[in-house]
């Protein structure tokens, strides 16, 4: 069976409360636990969090709940152990972690992420949608994609993809192994600039928020 996985937890440092505070129509977390029931191919939702009120919303929403012990909600802990201790405590083979800080992704997005996933399982593979990135980058002080004594445009430089974590499909058992939601064998699912707005600041939830309402025909 393969069940929807929905992270969250209190103590957001940059955005504050950004998981329950009023986003669109309702929130954030709402949201997305109305999203993924309305997908065909997932079996169930649970809702991993250290919070009662999360769990609350998310119990009136028919998913099952995960309360997380607090060591592993702290923004000290490694992400690795975090993983972990969600997949051991997660009631099913297979794993789909969706992020609530990615609202504007497609309910198509997460079908074919699914699909990808059961055309390839027998191959122990994670699908995790990414985005492209055409930037002329640094590292250190120097340019890491791109020649600066032959510059190219910024539609002719290497095709890098970064995470985005909106969707990422992957078995219980790998996400163990590898202590991530990505295995050394993916499958990159392309998403646009839009579908891959992750909340992580004030401006990304006034963007995000804007885009969204604008979505539902709440703004012109």
């Amino acid at each position: 069976m393969l069940k929807a996985l929905i992270a969250v937890r209190s103590g957001s440092e940059r955005v504050k409360n950004k998981n329950i505070r009023r986003f669109g129509n309702s929130s954030l977390l709402e949201i997305k636990i109305r999203q993924l029931s309305r997908i065909n191919g997932i079996d169930g939702i649970v809702v991993n969090s250290n919070d009662s009120s999360m769990l609350d919303l998310a119990r009136k929403l028919n998913c099952e709940t995960v309360k997380r012990d607090e060591k592993y909600a702290t923004s000290y802990i490694s992400m690795n152990d975090v993983y972990v201790n969600m997949a051991e405590n997660f009631p099913s083979d297979y794993i789909a972690y969706c992020n609530v800080t990615n609202p504007l992704i497609e309910d198509t997005t997460i079908y074919n992420a699914i699909s990808l996933f059961k055309e390839h399982i027998k191959n122990q593979v994670s699908v995790n949608t990414v985005h492209l990135i055409k930037e002329f980058m640094y590292l250190e002080g120097s340019a890491i994609n791109y020649n600066p004594m032959s510059q190219p445009r910024s539609q002719d430089l290497p095709n890098i993809y970064a995470l985005n974590f909106a969707v990422n499909i992957i078995s219980k058992t790998d996400m163990i192994k590898y202590k991530n939601i990505i295995c050394p064998k993916h499958l990159f699912l392309p998403v646009n600039e839009t579908e891959a707005i992750d909340i992580d600041s004030e401006l990304d939830f006034e963007i995000a928020d804007f885009l969204f309402k604008r979505k539902l025909g709440e703004i012109i």
